[in-house]
Protein backbone atom coordinates (compact mmCIF):
# COMPACT_ATOMS: atom_id res chain seq x y z
CA UNK A 1 0.00 0.00 0.00
CA UNK A 2 2.83 2.39 0.89
CA UNK A 3 4.48 1.72 -2.48
CA UNK A 4 1.21 2.47 -4.27
CA UNK A 5 0.83 5.75 -2.40
CA UNK A 6 4.41 6.76 -3.22
CA UNK A 7 3.88 5.86 -6.89
CA UNK A 8 0.69 7.91 -7.06
CA UNK A 9 2.42 10.84 -5.38
CA UNK A 10 5.32 10.65 -7.85
CA UNK A 11 2.91 10.51 -10.79
CA UNK A 12 1.06 13.56 -9.48
CA UNK A 13 4.29 15.53 -9.16
CA UNK A 14 5.33 14.60 -12.70
CA UNK A 15 1.95 15.62 -14.07
CA UNK A 16 2.13 18.92 -12.23
CA UNK A 17 5.61 19.63 -13.59
CA UNK A 18 4.52 18.64 -17.10
CA UNK A 19 1.51 20.96 -16.98
CA UNK A 20 3.71 23.77 -15.67
CA UNK A 21 6.14 23.23 -18.54
CA UNK A 22 3.33 23.26 -21.09
CA UNK A 23 1.91 26.49 -19.63
CA UNK A 24 5.32 28.15 -19.66
CA UNK A 25 5.92 27.08 -23.26
CA UNK A 26 2.49 28.34 -24.28
CA UNK A 27 3.16 31.67 -22.62
CA UNK A 28 6.49 32.02 -24.41
CA UNK A 29 4.89 31.24 -27.80
CA UNK A 30 2.05 33.70 -27.13
CA UNK A 31 4.46 36.45 -26.10
CA UNK A 32 6.57 35.83 -29.20
CA UNK A 33 3.50 36.06 -31.44
CA UNK A 34 2.43 39.31 -29.76
CA UNK A 35 5.94 40.73 -30.18
CA UNK A 36 5.92 39.85 -33.89
CA UNK A 37 2.57 41.59 -34.42
CA UNK A 38 3.51 44.66 -32.40
CA UNK A 39 6.64 45.16 -34.51
CA UNK A 40 4.77 44.80 -37.82
CA UNK A 41 4.71 47.59 -40.41
CA UNK A 42 1.39 48.32 -42.12
CA UNK A 43 0.71 49.50 -45.67
CA UNK A 44 -2.32 50.47 -47.76
CA UNK A 45 -3.05 49.86 -51.44
CA UNK A 46 -4.84 53.21 -51.74
CA UNK A 47 -2.09 55.51 -52.96
CA UNK A 48 -1.88 59.31 -52.90
CA UNK A 49 -2.78 59.55 -56.60
CA UNK A 50 -6.36 58.36 -56.03
CA UNK A 51 -6.88 60.87 -53.22
CA UNK A 52 -5.38 63.79 -55.15
CA UNK A 53 -7.57 63.43 -58.25
CA UNK A 54 -10.06 66.16 -59.04
CA UNK A 55 -13.28 64.57 -60.36
CA UNK A 56 -14.97 66.16 -63.38
CA UNK A 57 -18.03 68.33 -62.81
CA UNK A 58 -21.21 66.58 -63.93
CA UNK A 59 -24.89 67.48 -63.68
CA UNK A 60 -25.78 63.78 -63.61
CA UNK A 61 -23.52 61.80 -61.27
CA UNK A 62 -22.48 58.30 -62.23
CA UNK A 63 -23.40 55.53 -59.82
CA UNK A 64 -21.37 52.35 -59.55
CA UNK A 65 -21.64 49.25 -57.41
CA UNK A 66 -18.26 47.59 -56.98
CA UNK A 67 -18.53 44.01 -55.78
CA UNK A 68 -15.92 42.43 -53.49
CA UNK A 69 -12.81 41.69 -55.54
CA UNK A 70 -12.11 38.03 -56.27
CA UNK A 71 -8.47 37.31 -55.46
CA UNK A 72 -6.44 34.07 -55.39
CA UNK A 73 -6.84 32.34 -52.03
CA UNK A 74 -3.12 32.58 -51.27
CA UNK A 75 -3.40 36.38 -51.26
CA UNK A 76 -6.57 36.65 -49.15
CA UNK A 77 -4.78 37.63 -45.95
CA UNK A 78 -3.32 40.77 -44.36
CA UNK A 79 0.30 39.60 -44.61
CA UNK A 80 2.29 40.59 -47.68
CA UNK A 81 3.07 37.66 -49.96
CA UNK A 82 6.27 37.73 -52.02
CA UNK A 83 6.91 35.77 -55.22
CA UNK A 84 10.20 34.64 -56.69
CA UNK A 85 11.27 35.71 -60.20
CA UNK A 86 9.79 33.50 -62.92
CA UNK A 87 11.75 30.32 -63.44
CA UNK A 88 13.69 30.54 -60.19
CA UNK A 89 11.30 29.00 -57.69
CA UNK A 90 7.61 28.28 -57.05
CA UNK A 91 8.12 29.24 -53.40
CA UNK A 92 6.07 32.06 -51.88
CA UNK A 93 7.16 34.04 -48.82
CA UNK A 94 4.57 35.10 -46.26
CA UNK A 95 5.76 38.17 -44.34
CA UNK A 96 4.43 38.48 -40.79
CA UNK A 97 6.27 41.77 -40.20
CA UNK A 98 4.89 43.51 -43.32
CA UNK A 99 1.12 43.71 -43.59
CA UNK A 100 -1.73 45.46 -45.34
CA UNK A 101 -3.99 47.48 -43.06
CA UNK A 102 -6.78 44.97 -43.74
CA UNK A 103 -7.07 41.70 -45.60
CA UNK A 104 -5.65 42.07 -49.11
CA UNK A 105 -8.96 41.63 -50.96
CA UNK A 106 -10.54 44.42 -48.88
CA UNK A 107 -7.56 46.70 -49.53
CA UNK A 108 -7.83 45.98 -53.25
CA UNK A 109 -11.54 46.79 -53.36
CA UNK A 110 -11.11 50.05 -51.42
CA UNK A 111 -8.21 51.16 -53.63
CA UNK A 112 -10.10 50.41 -56.87
CA UNK A 113 -13.23 52.14 -55.58
CA UNK A 114 -11.28 55.28 -54.65
CA UNK A 115 -9.46 55.33 -57.99
CA UNK A 116 -12.62 54.87 -60.06
CA UNK A 117 -14.95 57.22 -58.17
CA UNK A 118 -12.39 60.03 -57.88
CA UNK A 119 -11.65 59.92 -61.60
CA UNK A 120 -15.29 59.93 -62.68
CA UNK A 121 -16.90 61.91 -59.89
CA UNK A 122 -18.94 58.76 -59.30
CA UNK A 123 -20.68 57.41 -56.21
CA UNK A 124 -20.05 53.85 -55.04
CA UNK A 125 -23.49 52.82 -53.84
CA UNK A 126 -22.13 49.64 -52.27
CA UNK A 127 -20.88 51.99 -49.54
CA UNK A 128 -23.55 54.71 -49.54
CA UNK A 129 -26.69 52.96 -50.81
CA UNK A 130 -28.89 54.13 -53.69
CA UNK A 131 -32.43 55.30 -54.39
CA UNK A 132 -35.10 52.98 -55.76
CA UNK A 133 -34.88 52.68 -59.54
CA UNK A 134 -31.58 54.53 -59.76
CA UNK A 135 -29.46 53.29 -62.70
CA UNK A 136 -26.10 51.91 -61.64
CA UNK A 137 -23.11 50.24 -63.24
CA UNK A 138 -22.43 46.95 -61.44
CA UNK A 139 -18.73 46.11 -61.61
CA UNK A 140 -17.17 42.76 -60.73
CA UNK A 141 -13.36 42.58 -60.69
CA UNK A 142 -11.19 39.48 -60.63
CA UNK A 143 -7.51 39.68 -59.79
CA UNK A 144 -5.98 36.94 -61.90
CA UNK A 145 -2.33 37.62 -61.04
CA UNK A 146 -0.48 39.63 -58.43
CA UNK A 147 3.21 38.82 -58.10
CA UNK A 148 5.22 41.09 -55.82
CA UNK A 149 8.94 40.46 -56.38
CA UNK A 150 11.13 42.23 -53.86
CA UNK A 151 13.62 44.77 -55.26
CA UNK A 152 12.36 44.05 -58.77
CA UNK A 153 8.73 44.66 -59.79
CA UNK A 154 5.03 44.01 -59.23
CA UNK A 155 3.13 42.14 -61.96
CA UNK A 156 -0.66 42.14 -61.99
CA UNK A 157 -3.52 41.04 -64.24
CA UNK A 158 -7.16 42.08 -63.83
CA UNK A 159 -10.41 41.22 -65.55
CA UNK A 160 -13.75 42.88 -64.97
CA UNK A 161 -17.36 42.97 -66.09
CA UNK A 162 -19.53 46.09 -66.16
CA UNK A 163 -23.30 45.71 -66.36
CA UNK A 164 -25.87 48.50 -66.53
CA UNK A 165 -28.78 47.86 -64.16
CA UNK A 166 -31.48 49.52 -66.26
CA UNK A 167 -30.58 48.32 -69.76
CA UNK A 168 -28.77 45.08 -68.95
CA UNK A 169 -25.92 45.98 -71.30
CA UNK A 170 -22.82 44.06 -70.37
CA UNK A 171 -19.11 44.48 -71.17
CA UNK A 172 -16.09 42.37 -70.28
CA UNK A 173 -12.46 43.54 -70.29
CA UNK A 174 -9.06 42.56 -69.03
CA UNK A 175 -5.79 44.36 -68.45
CA UNK A 176 -2.30 43.41 -67.28
CA UNK A 177 0.66 45.56 -66.30
CA UNK A 178 3.96 45.69 -64.48
CA UNK A 179 5.56 48.26 -62.18
CA UNK A 180 9.29 48.38 -61.54
CA UNK A 181 10.21 48.94 -57.88
CA UNK A 182 13.32 49.97 -55.99
CA UNK A 183 14.89 48.23 -53.02
CA UNK A 184 13.03 47.63 -49.78
CA UNK A 185 9.47 46.92 -48.72
CA UNK A 186 8.37 50.56 -48.83
CA UNK A 187 9.23 50.69 -52.53
CA UNK A 188 7.41 47.39 -53.11
CA UNK A 189 4.25 48.67 -51.38
CA UNK A 190 4.38 51.85 -53.49
CA UNK A 191 4.71 49.73 -56.64
CA UNK A 192 1.63 47.76 -55.55
CA UNK A 193 -0.23 51.05 -55.12
CA UNK A 194 0.75 52.24 -58.59
CA UNK A 195 -0.26 49.04 -60.38
CA UNK A 196 -3.61 49.02 -58.55
CA UNK A 197 -4.22 52.68 -59.43
CA UNK A 198 -3.44 51.95 -63.09
CA UNK A 199 -6.07 49.20 -63.03
CA UNK A 200 -8.57 51.67 -61.53
CA UNK A 201 -7.70 54.10 -64.33
CA UNK A 202 -8.42 51.44 -66.97
CA UNK A 203 -11.78 50.55 -65.41
CA UNK A 204 -12.76 54.22 -65.06
CA UNK A 205 -11.78 54.89 -68.68
CA UNK A 206 -13.88 51.91 -69.79
CA UNK A 207 -16.94 53.12 -67.87
CA UNK A 208 -16.59 56.63 -69.28
CA UNK A 209 -16.62 55.34 -72.86
CA UNK A 210 -19.46 52.89 -72.18
CA UNK A 211 -21.63 55.81 -71.08
CA UNK A 212 -21.63 57.12 -74.65
CA UNK A 213 -20.87 53.95 -76.60
CA UNK A 214 -22.14 50.60 -75.23
CA UNK A 215 -19.94 48.80 -77.79
CA UNK A 216 -16.76 50.64 -76.78
CA UNK A 217 -13.59 48.52 -76.94
CA UNK A 218 -11.53 47.75 -73.87
CA UNK A 219 -8.87 50.33 -72.94
CA UNK A 220 -5.22 49.47 -73.52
Amino acid sequence: MKQLLNSAKTTGVLRSRLLTGVCVLGTVVLLAACANTSNARYYTLTGPTASALTPPASATPLFIELAPVAVPERLARPQMVLSKPAGQSAELELLEQYRWTSSFENEMRDALSAGITNRLGAVDVSKSGRSQGQAVWRIAVQLRQFDAIENTRVDAAFSWTARRSDTGSNAVCQWAGSEAVGSGMDALAQGAQRITDRAAQMIAQHLATLATNPAAPCPR
